[in-house]
């Protein structure tokens, strides 16, 4: 069972779904970025999604994210993860390393092979090869952050070496746990995943130690374990009012859980809490439910987002608040006292 080693890592997660525009969206992630950074956060991540707005509001997370690092300073910036199949592998290494240079160096580079399967048409790109597709564009952006030639005398510039520590990997599966840890990357683990029939009321515990088991097997005796574990939480002062909005939010995207292969037992408000694994309530209500899910005593990371619950933006901004000063501390979370680091200026000096 043993996993985590060292000072565990507080981390807010964002699929850019707040009730707006696309602009005021970013607007309001920014702010919720910055909000995370003033609290004390040590990371926060953002998805990558395409053409659907309702799951996804970012397709250019590479864009979003130079942004945010110009409005903070200290909090690392992920990708959470950047769908690898659909993108030429060079140019995610360009843009990652030129936005690690921005950031003053706080890039964390995630990627997958998902995505929504007909995305992959409009690319040009058929979903059912995106193991394969993957495959090559991992080894491929590897290739590139450690100097490598890329086809003929070229390598990547700017130079980005420091960022091949830097990778991770999402998976939902042993198979996947065993290739991130084979390759030394960090391990990226769902809020939350589809049960089987066989096993409908498995816990989310039941599903990802095996990852993780599958994980740590694989990995180098040199390589220091990362293990990121994201989970749904909504913090809220008054128990009733985050239920109320837990109604709404899990009411509104059930039906695609289902259309994505997720069995649901039952539609009362309970059952969709703990179907798609939801902690929320006070902080001492979702102290005790995170208490009780042992995959986060392995995890290295502790990553909350809202979804799918997706309160409106002063009580996301508020449950961060909630969550750094009570929550995460009772999980064992430490905050690093750390001043202003500085940004690089591309100012001519």
């Amino acid at each position: 069972m043993i996993a985590r080693a060292g000072r565990r890592r507080l981390g807010f997660f964002t699929r850019l779904l707040d009730e707006a525009g696309p602009a005021e969206r970013y607007r309001l992630a920014t702010e919720q970025i910055v909000r995370a950074e003033e609290v004390g956060f040590d990371s926060a991540w953002v998805a990558q999604h395409h053409f659907r707005a309702e799951e996804g509001g970012l397709p250019a997370p590479f864009v979003f994210l130079a942004q945010v690092a110009g409005r903070t300073s200290r909090i690392r910036l992920g990708t959470g993860i950047v769908t690898l199949p659909l993108e030429n592998p060079v140019r995610v290494a360009e843009d990652a390393s030129v936005l690690d240079l921005l950031s003053g160096g706080r890039l964390e580079l995630g990627v997958g092979s998902g995505g929504t399967p007909s995305s992959f048409v409009a690319f040009g790109l058929d979903s059912a090869q995106r193991g394969s597709v993957f495959d090559r564009h991992l080894a491929t952006v590897r290739d590139a952050l450690a100097g490598k030639r890329l086809g003929s005398e070229d390598t990547l510039y700017p130079p980005a070496p420091q960022l091949v520590d830097r990778m991770w990997q999402a998976t939902f599966s042993v198979g996947g746990g065993i290739r991130a840890g084979k390759a030394g990357d960090g391990l990226m683990l769902s809020r939350t995943q589809p049960r089987t029939r066989e096993a409908p009321h498995a816990s989310l515990a039941d599903l990802q130690h095996p990852i993780i088991d599958a994980y740590l097997a694989a990995l180098p005796p040199d390589r220091e374990p990362r293990i990121l574990g994201s989970r749904t939480l909504f913090v809220a002062d008054n128990r009733d009012e985050a239920l109320a909005f837990a109604d709404i939010g899990l009411r509104r995207i059930v039906d695609h859980f289902v259309s994505a292969g997720h069995i649901v037992s039952g539609r009362s408000l309970e059952e969709l809490i703990a179907t798609f694994d939801v902690h929320i309530g006070t902080p001492d209500d979702v102290i005790a439910s995170l208490r009780s899910d042992s995959t986060l005593e392995r995890v290295t990371d502790l990553v909350f987002q809202v979804h799918s619950v997706d309160p409106p933006h002063p009580y996301t901004l508020r449950s961060l608040e909630l969550i750094a000063k009570e929550v995460a501390p009772a999980l064992g979370w430490e905050r690093q006292n750390v001043g202003r680091t500085s940004r690089i200026s591309l100012a001519h000096r």
